[in-house]
């Protein structure tokens, strides 16, 4: 999970908002470089009745910082 999106939610409000996620751990996601590979992917957020919906969309390594 990129601070940069960690440290944008902390500083919004939401209405029954739980966290971020970034599921199936995508190659060139922090802590999951390999090399110069990247696979893009979307930062959910997850609300407290089991919904979410993309938060963001990471298209390239460079958005993530």
């Amino acid at each position: 999970m990129p601070a940069k999106f960690i440290k944008q939610f902390l500083a919004e409000k939401y209405n029954n908002a739980i966290g971020l996620s970034v599921p199936a751990m995508p190659v060139g996601s922090p802590g999951m470089e390999v090399g110069e590979r990247f696979m893009p992917y979307n930062v959910l957020i997850l609300f407290k009745d089991g919904t979410s919906e993309v938060y963001a969309e990471v298209k390239t390594y460079e958005e993530q910082f």
